[in-house]
């Protein structure tokens, strides 16, 4: 039974039909699972009275990111680096330009400098890791991938540590229904979820390859636009979830916690597993693209949003659009590179 469910699954990746349908089966899941896995965790988090920022930081970074974890491990396994590789970034690119961005550009909100300027450091930090690998190895050796998983280990319990340490102090709210759950409700809720975003990102991944495979577009390309904006749909949904209930530090924290998760925790799970050379199928003026273009890109779009909302202490309206602007401009060039416009 089970081998004639695998041969259906893998005739389904032979074909474009198949492909487009395990695709959207895949996106589907990755968001209902990470909707659900959110639900849970902030539900106990909750439980055990974590700070909001805390929550936005950690937890509810973790659960938006995990799908970009499970589809980076996948292509990791399957040795599919340039997926897990291109995923990383573009997920960074999209978080940053596309949905944060979005929540700014609607709604700009204050912001406590304090609470934010760990995580923008080790953003940084991370990032430094990371262009290392790319610009001077050119390639992920298995013991960058554990120096990155140790510098997430470290970012954790520093975040946990000064959050309970220095608890920001948050506005009243009305009651939180996600409370009324039971203990073992909320945990079987983030275990079935987990399942089904393992499962879809297997699909996503699957099908990603395929797709470009049939296509003749490289597979980071993939990786860098669609695959990102599929598994960042998470962090869409809880941003502007958590903006529209006023919930600014929390929508912020899980950005900027999930941009360091896709450096150090999605890209060094990967790397440990499976480690990889720079994929250089995708050029743009004869160049790597992702040297050339995307990881500078990767960091000039957090540094614009973070590095004014330090010095201002708050989110401004220009810097929203700003990014959606950029974003936009980014899509753009990975159509006309796609297309062999551009080379």
């Amino acid at each position: 039974m089970i081998e004639q469910v695998l041969a259906w699954y893998n005739g389904l990746t032979d074909g474009l039909w198949g492909s487009l349908l395990l695709f959207v089966i895949g996106v589907l899941l990755l968001i209902k699972g990470g909707d659900w896995f959110v639900d849970g965790a902030v539900g106990l988090a909750k439980r055990f009275k974590v700070p909001e920022i805390i929550i936005g930081a950690t937890v509810v970074s973790i659960g938006t990111t995990l799908p970009e974890v499970m589809v980076s491990v996948t292509a990791a396994i399957n040795n599919n680096g340039a997926i897990a590789y291109g995923n990383a970034i573009g997920s960074i690119i999209c978080n940053t330009s596309l949905i944060a961005a979005l929540t700014i550009a609607i709604r700009p909100v204050s912001v406590n400098k304090k609470t934010i300027v760990t995580p923008v450091i080790f953003f940084f930090i991370s990032a430094s890791i990371y262009m290392i690998a790319a610009y001077i190895f050119g390639r992920f050796d298995r013991w960058l991938g554990i120096v990155m998983l140790l510098v997430f280990g470290i970012y954790m319990t520093l975040t946990i540590y000064k959050g309970f340490k220095n608890p920001v102090q948050e506005q009243p709210e009305e009651k939180d229904e996600s409370n009324s759950n039971s203990l073992l409700k909320d945990v079987i809720t983030m275990v079935v979820s987990a399942i089904l975003i393992a499962i879809g990102a297997d699909m996503l991944e699957g099908a990603s390859v395929s797709l470009a495979t049939l296509a003749g577009i490289p597979t980071e390309v993939v990786g860098v636009t669609v695959v990102a904006l599929c598994t960042s749909l998470p962090e869409l949904v809880t941003a502007v979830t958590a903006l529209v209930k006023g919930h600014g530090a929390l929508s912020l924290g899980n950005i900027i916690g999930a941009n360091i998760f896709n450096l150090v925790l999605v890209s060094g799970a990967a790397v440990t597993i499976s480690p990889f050379v720079i994929p250089d199928g995708s050029k743009l003026l004869g160049y790597n693209t992702s040297q050339l273009f995307e990881i500078p890109l990767m960091v000039g779009v957090m540094a614009l949003m973070t590095l004014p909302t330090l010095i201002k202490g708050k989110l401004q309206r220009w810097q929203g659009v700003t990014l959606l602007g950029i974003y936009a401009a980014f899509v753009v060039l990975q159509v006309l590179i796609a297309l062999n416009v551009v080379s």
